[in-house]
């Protein structure tokens, strides 16, 4: 076997005369309550509470189940999900693989800067930037007197949800990104720029199929936290029922009303997408996976 082939099989095997070895220390039984923790923990936190909401949900059968998603309000805050996932996965599309390409692509003054503002939305509280667009936007803002004069509505409305949850969103494709560009260097760009192709055209035909399945993960995580996202959403939209209600605000309304399977059903539907989500980030690094390795420089 080639010191290639060894290197990918793992900081924990080691070949020896008689085979491949453990090269850790500890007993197995160590590995084994260890591993066992792991999937305990797994099952407390993540496998029981999905179990719990769709149980709940079909506590009282799928005719009510079903009839929870035939209210008026509920169909209003799915529409409007999907509308700000719409918006808001697109743009975040664009910006994220812009700034992944200036940053792991070319040098310039300002980039640890830019760097630490795409990582923003991690550090600070979505309630926080939620009340901060409100500051911005809202009727006693500071620039809400001039947005009512002319007569723009972004606080309480559609565009105040889709920009809160651009914000809180916006760093899951480029930081998807930008270390598979960093791995992936210039050298594919460089050659392809002395044939004498054209910036757009090096983008499209070299660096897009290099990173089309990282930005695929990233469209996928970035798609389920904006259907998911609740604090920056819940301040900066009102709670206005059947207006500007998203589905995490709408199971909270059916909640604090005592309507159980309601909200559990709605819920269901969250829980169903993170799942989905999971599966399929799951099939593409099994079935892509090797394509993403084939492409890295070792």
């Amino acid at each position: 076997m080639s010191d290639v082939s060894v290197s990918r099989v793992g900081p924990s095997l080691r070949r020896s005369g008689s085979g491949w070895r453990s090269v850790t220390t500890e007993p197995r039984a160590v590995r084994w309550i260890a591993i066992a923790c792991a999937i305990a923990f797994l099952a407390v936190f993540l496998v029981l509470p999905l179990t719990v909401v769709f149980a709940e949900a079909f506590r009282r059968g799928v005719g009510a189940y079903w009839a929870a998603f035939q209210e008026p309000d509920a169909q209003a805050a799915i529409q409007l999900t999907l509308t700000v996932a719409a918006i808001a996965v697109p743009l975040n599309l664009i910006f994220g693989v812009a700034a992944a390409w200036a940053i792991a692509k070319f040098e310039f003054r300002g980039k640890s800067l830019l760097i630490t503002l795409i990582d923003l939305p991690f550090s600070i509280s979505p309630v926080v930037s939620g009340l901060v667009y409100l500051l911005l936007f809202g009727a006693q803002g500071l620039w809400g007197t001039w947005l009512m004069e002319h007569g723009i509505k972004i606080a309480f409305a559609l565009p105040g949800i889709v920009v809160a949850t651009i914000f809180v969103t916006f760093p899951f494709v480029a930081r998807e990104l930008i270390p598979l560009m960093q791995e992936q260097g210039t050298a594919d760009e460089e050659a392809a720029l002395t044939l004498g192709a054209s910036g757009f055209r090096i983008f499209r035909t070299v660096t897009l199929p290099n990173i089309k399945w990282g930005l695929l993960y990233g469209v996928l995580l970035c798609n389920a936290r904006a259907m998911g996202e609740f604090g920056a959403v819940s301040v900066i939209s009102g709670h206005i029922r059947g207006l500007t209600n998203t589905i995490p605000l709408h199971v909270e309304i059916l909640y604090n009303e005592y309507n159980f399977v309601a909200a559990f059903a709605v819920a269901s539907l969250l829980a169903g997408l993170a799942l989905v989500t999971l599966a399929a980030k799951t099939l593409l690094e099994w079935r892509y996976g090797h394509v993403l390795a084939s492409r890295t420089p070792h």
